[in-house]
């Protein structure tokens, strides 16, 4: 079809399957926002709930830590559950990643989004 123009009709593939692939991450990061994955603390005294883009949606506080005494574990244990969740939130949306872009001759450890 574009033989004559040199590499522009294969110009014209890359252009088309960088809108694809443009398109596909909008999906993909649409699907990470319905994906919940939940970190825990303290033995699951204290769970959060996180999207695997790493958004917080909740936290779940066992009733027995609230001492007022333990006031400074307590925060730790949130913290702790928090980052727990975020991480395997990291997590999640890496192997997404991997999924949409398997196939790609992209360098090896290349992590998306940019």
């Amino acid at each position: 079809m574009l033989k004559g123009l040199g590499g522009l009709g294969d110009m014209a593939k890359m252009m088309k399957a960088a809108q694809e692939m443009q398109a596909k991450m909008a999906e993909m990061q649409e699907a990470l926002a319905r994906i919940e994955v939940t970190g825990e603390a303290g033995a699951g005294l204290v769970k959060a709930r996180v999207s695997a883009k790493g958004d917080l949606l909740g936290l779940d506080i066992d009733p027995s830590i609230f001492v007022p005494s333990e006031k400074e574990v307590v925060e730790d244990l949130i913290l702790a559950a928090i980052k727990d969740a975020q991480g395997r939130a990291a997590d999640r949306s890496q192997q997404e990643m991997a999924k949409l872009t398997e196939g790609l001759p992209l360098p090896p450890g290349m992590k998306f989004p940019f």
